[in-house]
C-alpha cells in the first residue's frame, strides 16, 4: 500500500511517500520559496561570453540565468549530455535576442538558474521533446516487443518535428497514449503561440512546472497511490481542486486529520531523523557513509563489525551486496542528484564486480527519476549520475 503524508507547519510542507509503513521518499517545501526548475520562459539574451561558450539570459528573475552552447545546439541523442561544439556561440545567439528556455537547475544564493533550449514537457505517458526526432523508451520497460510497439505507436501519432521519451506508465497502453500525445502537444502549441507574440517585449513565464505532489501523482500514476493524508485545510482544498480537474485522479482518497502530528501517527519521525545521519549501518554489521560536496556525492562502503565466516572475497561481496541495496534506497530517500561516486570494498573476482553493477542497476529501477550507471572506473570506483526530483536551494 502506497500513501502520501503531507504535514504542514510554520509555512513548511513536509511530504512523505510511504509504502507499507516504510518511508521511501521525503521532501520539504518552503511555501515562501518558489521552485523554478522545469519552468519554461521566453528570455532575453544579455551577455554572450565567447571564452566560456556561454551566455547570460534574463528570464525575469532576480538573477540572470546561465546557458551553455551545448544547451542551445540541436540535440541529436537523448542519452548524451555533450556534443560537438566546433562553432562560436556568437554565431548562434546574439545579445537582445529572444530565447525560449527551460530551467534545468534552480538558482541559489551564489548563482542564477541554469537553463536550456532543449525542452522536456512531461505528461502522463510521454515526455514531449520538441524540435527533435528522438523517440526513446524508459529503461524500465525491458520487453523488446513492447518497446518496438510503443515506439511505433508514438512515432505514428506525434506531429512532425516532435520527439518523446516514452514513460514506464505507457506499458500496455494504446488509446490513452494517443490522447496523452494530443494533450501535451496542444500545451506545447499554446506555449509557442505565446512566445512568438509580437507584443511580447519582456521576459515572461510561459509554463509553470508541477509542484512536488503533482509530479508524484504524474510519475507514479494515480492508481498506485491509494490515499493522501493531510493536516492543513488549504492543502486539502488544493488537492481536491487538482482531483476535480483530472479525471484520472477521481478514485484518489484525500483524508483530513486537522491539528495533529501526522508523522507521529504514522511512526515516521525516527525514519526521517535518520536521513540526517552521515553513517548508515547495514544488517550484516558493515556500514556506508554519505558525504556531499558541491561537485559530487561520495559514498564509502566499510566492513565495520562484519568479519564473515567464509573467505575474504565472500565477506567483501556480502557487504558490498547489502550496501548496494541500501545505497539505491538512500539515493531515493535523500533525493541525491548529480555525480555519485561509490567506493566499494575492493573485489578481486571480476564476476563479483559484474554482479554488483547489475544489482545496482536493478535496484535503481525502483527509483522514479533518471539514473545512469557508468560502471567501475580504472580506480575501481563506481560512477553514476542521478537526476534529483525536487530542486534544492543550497
Amino acid at each position: 500500500m502506497i500513501e502520501v503524508i503531507i504535514q504542514t507547519e510554520n509555512q513548511v510542507k513536509q511530504i512523505a511517500l510511504v509504502e507499507n509503513g516504510k518511508l521511501i521518499e521525503f521532501y520539504e517545501e518552503d511555501q515562501e520559496y518558489r521552485r523554478k526548475e522545469g519552468n519554461i520562459y521566453i528570455g532575453i539574451v544579455k551577455n554572450v561570453i565567447s571564452g566560456m561558450q556561454s551566455a547570460f539570459v534574463d528570464i525575469g528573475t532576480e538573477k540572470n540565468s546561465f546557458i551553455h552552447l551545448k544547451d542551445i545546439l540541436p540535440k541529436i541523442d537523448e542519452t548524451k549530455e555533450t556534443q560537438k561544439e566546433d562553432i562560436e556561440i556568437k554565431k548562434v545567439i546574439q545579445p537582445n535576442q529572444k530565447l525560449l528556455v527551460q530551467v534545468k537547475k534552480d538558482s541559489n544564493e551564489k548563482k542564477g538558474a541554469k537553463v536550456s533550449a532543449h525542452i522536456n514537457l512531461p505528461s502522463k505517458y510521454i515526455a514531449l521533446l520538441p524540435n527533435t526526432d528522438i523517440i526513446t523508451v524508459s529503461q524500465k520497460i525491458e520487453d523488446e516487443k513492447e518497446q518496438a510497439r510503443l515506439i511505433k505507436l508514438v512515432k505514428e501519432n506525434l506531429s512532425k518535428g516532435n520527439g518523446a521519451i516514452i514513460r514506464t506508465s505507457a506499458q500496455g497502453k494504446e488509446n490513452e497514449i494517443i490522447e496523452d500525445i494530443k494533450r501535451v502537444e496542444q500545451k506545447w502549441n499554446n506555449i509557442i503561440q505565446t512566445s512568438i507574440s509580437p507584443n511580447l517585449k519582456e521576459p515572461k513565464l510561459l509554463y509553470k512546472s508541477e509542484n512536488i505532489i503533482e509530479k508524484m501523482l504524474l510519475d507514479l500514476a494515480s492508481h498506485s497511490i491509494e490515499k493522501i493524508t493531510v493536516n492543513d485545510e488549504k492543502v486539502r482544498n488544493e488537492l481536491e481542486d487538482l482531483k476535480s480537474k483530472n479525471k484520472e485522479y477521481s478514485d484518489l482518497q484525500i483524508e483530513m486529520k486537522e491539528k495533529v502530528d501526522l508523522f507521529e501517527i504514522y511512526d515516521l519521525h525516527k525514519q526521517i531523523e535518520k536521513l540526517q545521519n552521515r553513517k548508515i549501518w547495514l544488517k550484516c554489521g558493515g556500514f556506508i557513509t554519505i558525504d556531499k560536496t558541491e561537485a559530487l556525492t561520495a559514498i564509502d562502503v566499510n566492513t565495520g563489525k562484519y568479519t564473515g565466516n567464509q573467505n575474504l572475497e565472500q565477506t567483501v561481496y556480502k557487504v558490498n551486496h547489502e550496501a548496494t541495496i541500501e545505497i539505491a534506497k538512500q539515493l531515493r530517500l535523500r533525493d541525491i542528484g548529480g555525480i555519485i561516486i561509490i567506493d566499494y570494498i575492493d573485489m578481486k573476482v571480476q564476476e563479483n564486480k559484474e554482479k554488483i553493477e547489475s544489482l545496482l542497476k536493478q535496484e535503481l529501477k525502483k527509483d522514479r527519476t533518471k539514473t545512469q550507471v557508468e560502471g567501475f572506473t580504472k580506480l575501481d570506483l563506481m560512477e553514476l549520475t542521478r537526476k534529483h526530483i525536487c530542486s534544492h536551494k543550497d
